[in-house]
């Protein structure tokens, strides 16, 4: 019954943001998906509660490159990249902004975590250009499986499964599997295998 209902609920909600998807679509086609998907992203953050949780899924399981229906987006999170992939089970929380990320399965972000699009999003060589007109490369940002990354972090490097990244720390080098990583610059400060050795 739980399940029916859930299904229920987020089909309603596709109905709810019709609307929306309409004018992505539109707005798609002149500006380009990306931008599109950050003004819709904008709007829909700021649906509160339940409600707004079904209604950003069930927006973002249709323009993203790939959003599970499972997915929890809490209030204020902005999506800039229409490659983003949030896979099964994946939790974002509030006034988080996120770029070009694959989220794997049970990980979870903490408020207000940043994760753009890779360490090189703006051009910075040319000393005779504003930064703003300077090329920059955009890359995917991968948090693994089981990660959890602490509120308020900025991750532009990769994190591995089953990971920890303390709040507030700067991820700029990849962090590995089962770790625990805290800092500006994040440091691995300890395995998490030892936790369970103990336990």
């Amino acid at each position: 019954m739980k399940r029916f209902a859930k299904t229920l609920a987020f089909w309603a909600a596709t109905v709810m943001v019709a609307p929306a998807l309409l004018s992505f679509y539109v707005r798609s086609a002149i500006l380009g998906r990306d931008r599109a998907l950050e003004g819709s992203t904008q709007l829909l953050s700021l649906v509160p509660g339940v409600l707004g949780q079904y209604v950003r899924r069930a927006f973002l399981s249709r323009t993203l490159a790939s959003c599970d229906r499972t997915v929890t987006i809490e209030f204020g999170t902005i999506f800039s990249q229409a490659g983003a992939r949030l896979d099964r089970d994946v939790y974002v929380g509030p006034h988080c902004h996120l770029g070009l990320v694959h989220i794997e399965r049970d990980a979870l972000l903490g408020p207000c975590v940043h994760v753009p699009s890779g360490p090189m999003t703006h051009g910075i060589d040319d000393l005779t250009r504003p930064i703003r007109l300077q090329p920059g490369v955009r890359r995917q940002v991968r948090i693994g499986a089981g990660a959890w990354i602490g509120s308020g972090a900025i991750v532009l490097a990769d994190v591995g499964r089953d990971s920890v990244v303390g709040a507030g720390s700067v991820v700029t080098q990849a962090v590995a599997d089962g770790v625990l990583a805290a800092g500006a610059p994040a440091k691995v400060i300890r395995s998490r295998e030892r936790t369970r050795e103990s336990a």
